[in-house]
């Protein structure tokens, strides 16, 4: 199915024509791929996109003026170990080998490739294993100072480099350190742009500018309301996606979203009437300062839309304590000292699920959204944070 070949918000992007975007990104990637001894971090939020440029930076090596680029990707989870990340590289690009899997060894093994290769280790952030990593470190060191021609470039979930990296900051001038932030609203039209023309489709402009404005800069988002969209509307016999179209694929998206799960168990409650619900929709719609984080009191104007009155922040102030902790799956994090606390989303995939979900379930207008869309993000003031009460202090 076309529309399933052009919008894929299940996996990434490994067909480079149809990627889009991410141009300074690329061109900061194809820089250190090109400078032996030089290697990548890729860092920044979940779904911006990172492992879709990583799976088609082979690619870009295609061209006839530079050096062909073997690509393999090797994917950590919390089990995974130094010598099973290797095997897995090893076993991709053919190497047989003997030896122990050592850094040392591991850096031989790769200089006698021809052609030599950009090696993907994703999902950097899952590893759980410190001694991994600090293997990992060490091949970076060794292949640097040997200046051995394939290049290693690190993927994963991290709000800066020592986030990805953690304590291993010998290796920092061996890394070119490449943040992949939200995409610009450009990015996003080029994506529903590009994928429309390989399914086929027309899409209305105003049902192009409801989907950029709901992924919130997550291209997962661009992909998963236009899949379901796309797929109205060829199901139907049709060529246009509508506003329509877009309206009825927001139910389709959350009832289908892997995420859900996290969502219910953040909100569940034995009474049937309880705030949890508007609170963290709310939370994921108070205004944020460049880094996501959002006072208790920036909660209060959207809470009142949502909720149809006035609440203050003794009124949710345990709603927000409860979200920190495990048994809601501590979808919160919070930084900060008592009457000085902020609030971020652990996951922004959630984050932008909850106000999809909050449109589905009727929690929230589109109107209402807009308005708060619109609304500006001013400097907290001491009304903005919680007042000091015993059961905060822990």
């Amino acid at each position: 199915m076309l529309v399933a070949q052009a919008f894929t918000p299940s996996g990434p992007i490994d067909d480079l024509t149809l990627f889009s975007g991410r141009i300074e990104q690329i061109q900061e990637v194809a820089s250190a791929v090109m400078q032996r001894g030089r290697h990548v971090a890729l860092y920044g939020q979940r779904g911006v996109g990172k492992t879709s440029l990583a799976s088609v930076l082979a690619e870009l090596f295609n061209a006839p003026d530079l050096p062909e680029r073997r690509r393999v990707l090797a994917t950590c989870n919390t089990e995974s170990t130094y010598e099973a990340i290797w095997f897995d590289i090893y076993r991709t690009l053919g190497i047989h080998s003997e030896d122990p899997i050592t850094p040392e060894n591991v850096r031989y093994e790769i200089a006698q490739l021809d052609p030599q290769a950009i090696i993907v280790i994703d999902e950097l952030d899952r590893l759980a294993d410190d001694d991994a990593l600090s293997l990992l470190a060490d091949t970076i060191k060794s292949f640097s100072d040997h200046l051995v021609v394939s290049t290693i470039v690190l993927v994963g979930v991290a709000h800066s480099l020592i986030d990805l990296i953690g304590e291993h900051e010998s290796i920092v001038r061996n890394l070119a350190q490449i943040e992949m932030p939200r995409m610009s609203r450009d990015e996003l039209t080029e994506i529903l742009e590009k994928g429309c023309e390989r399914c086929r489709l027309r899409i209305r402009p105003d049902a192009m500018e409801r989907i950029v404005s709901l992924s919130e800069g997550l291209p997962h988002y661009t992909h998963l309301l236009a899949f379901h969209a796309g797929t109205t509307v060829v199901q139907n016999d049709r060529h246009e996606i509508t506003l329509t179209d877009v309206k009825s694929a927001i139910p389709l998206a959350v009832s289908k979203h892997t995420i859900r799960d996290a969502y219910m168990r953040a909100v569940q409650s034995a009474r049937r009437a309880n705030l949890y619900p508007d609170v963290l929709l709310a939370c994921a719609l108070a205004p944020k300062n460049p880094l996501g984080f959002f006072t208790a009191g920036a909660i209060r104007h959207p809470l009142h839309a949502i909720a149809g009155r006035p609440l203050d922040i003794p009124a949710f102030s345990r709603h927000l304590t409860n979200f920190l902790k495990p048994e809601r799956g501590s979808v919160l994090q919070r930084e900060g000292e008592p009457r000085n606390y902020f609030y971020r989303f652990v996951d922004p995939i959630l984050q932008q699920f909850i106000v999809l979900n909050g449109l589905s379930e009727e929690r929230i207008s589109d109107s209402q959204l807009a308005a708060l869309a619109g609304s500006a993000q001013t400097e907290p003031t001491p009304d903005d944070y919680e007042p000091i009460s015993p059961q905060q202090l822990f």
